[in-house]
């Protein structure tokens, strides 16, 4: 059955009863008044009971049809207007302060030193250079080690000083401090008359901080000590010296 079928029919079934109801009103109206004369509430309640009674027998005569099959779906509506943009957010609260991290990539540290020997020096100056030894400093921010090691000796009749000391490209380590070593004697031996004259191997050696990369002439060098005579000083006597050098990291 189609929709428009079972549309129809149901009007029919609703209109149907109505116009039974009336038919059989119009008929009641056309009677004999005689028929329908009563006193009291038995008329009305006859009456009424009478009416109620046919009206329910006519609107129970139409059975009700089945469902109608459901409709199809509509097509899709169309994309609405664009909206107007909103107004901007405001400003979030200002963040703490990050911290700076300095990613330092360096190549790993080789060893760089050197060594300067001799074979007997007998150096017999007691103002002057006595050795160097030229090295190259790969890195300015890197320390220098020093060391001289070689027979020292001092002599005099009456007390005396001298000193022994680095220099780095002719000037004296300024970083920390200068680098020496020193041999004070107060007399020489009464008991004898004589002098003493004792040779000993002794060092001198130190940090340097501050020189710069590059070619380094490294020198030892001896001279007088503050506010004292000097004596009869001595380096390298019968025996091996030696100076040296090392590049450390900071």
């Amino acid at each position: 059955m189609s929709p428009l079928t079972a549309r129809l029919l149901l009007l029919v079934c609703l209109a149907l009863p109505l116009y039974a109801v009336e038919k059989v009103r119009n008929r009641e109206y056309r009677k004999d008044p005689d028929a329908d004369k009563c006193t009291g509430n038995d008329c009305t309640r006859h009456s009424g009971e009478g009416r109620s009674a046919h009206s329910n027998k006519m609107l129970g005569s139409c059975i009700q049809g089945p469902a109608g099959a459901s409709g199809r779906e509509g097509n899709p509506g169309t994309n609405g207007i664009p909206g107007t943009p909103g107004i901007p957010g405001r400003d979030g609260v200002k963040g703490e302060k990050g911290e700076c991290v300095n990613e330092v990539f360096e190549e790993p540290w080789r060893p760089n030193y050197k060594q300067c020997a001799w074979n007997s020096l007998n150096y017999g100056i007691d103002l002057g250079k006595i050795a160097d030894c030229t090295f190259t400093k790969l890195r300015t921010d890197s320390a220098l080690r020093v060391l001289f090691s070689g027979s020292l000796r001092l002599k005099c009749k009456n007390a005396c000083c001298q000193r022994w000391y680095f220099t780095f490209n002719g000037a004296e380590c300024s970083a920390p401090l200068p680098i020496e070593s020193i041999i004070y004697l107060s007399q020489g031996s009464p008991e004898l008359n004589s002098t003493i004259n004792i040779h000993r191997t002794s060092s001198v050696e130190g940090l340097c901080e501050g020189v710069k990369a590059g070619l380094v002439d490294v020198a030892m060098w001896v001279g007088t000590c503050a506010d004292y005579p000097r004596g009869d000083a001595s380096t390298g006597w019968n025996s091996v010296s030696r100076i040296i050098i090392e590049e450390l990291p900071k």
